[in-house]
């Protein structure tokens, strides 16, 4: 969650975005998605999520979708809304994994998932090579995004997409490991960097 601009205002400014989370299109649209009831997740707005899906509009589906550092689930839950074959949400926090099966639930989502609870490194380093066309990252913003692009690089397919959800203030880096940075897209106080690798 984003420190407040000005005492208490942007707080609760913050909060009301959150308890109005929800699916944006698909199959589940409209569902309305459980916010977390503590502080230090920071779940993506929707206008950031529907920018997102509007650009892989081509890839969802069919696509199998790794949501790294998962949270509420809602992006990934989104992309099972628009036609996702299947995705890992990968989740450490108890509490976030919970909020994940609740979303799930009140979406009507009972195949086509699994909840990996493990921290986002020892996640990738357990699932098989080359098996997501989608990586998809939200990690905190105070962590460097290097060694997390480059150890998901290894479960991304050959013709997949990463997207890095990042601080705008915060340059997403040009490249790491085998991906290249091909785009960048900026809403409000967020960024989205795409990679891929090279031809």
């Amino acid at each position: 969650m984003r420190r407040a601009t000005a005492p208490g205002v942007g707080l609760r400014r913050e909060k009301k975005k959150m308890r109005n989370m929800r699916v944006i299109a698909g199959t589940f649209k409209g569902r309305r998605l459980k916010a977390p009831s503590w502080e230090g997740l920071r779940p993506t707005s929707d206008t950031l999520r529907e920018t997102l899906f509007n650009i892989l509009a081509p890839r969802i589906d069919g696509a199998r979708v790794l949501d790294g550092y998962a949270g509420t689930g809602a992006i990934g839950i989104e992309a099972l809304s628009r036609g996702a074959s299947h995705v890992a949400f990968v989740e450490r926090d108890r509490r976030a994994q919970a909020l994940i099966a609740e979303n799930l639930a009140a979406c009507g989502v009972t195949n086509g998932y699994a909840i990996i609870r493990a921290s986002f490194d020892r996640a990738v380093a357990d699932l098989p090579p080359a098996s997501f066309d989608l990586v998809l990252l939200d990690p905190p913003y105070d962590h460097a995004p290097e060694a997390a692009i480059e150890r998901a690089s290894r479960v991304l397919a050959a013709n997949g997409v990463l997207i890095l959800e990042h601080a705008r203030r915060q340059a997403a880096p040009v490249s790491s490991g085998a991906l290249t940075r091909t785009r960048d897209v900026v809403s409000g106080d967020s960024a989205l960097a795409f990679y891929s690798c090279p031809p």
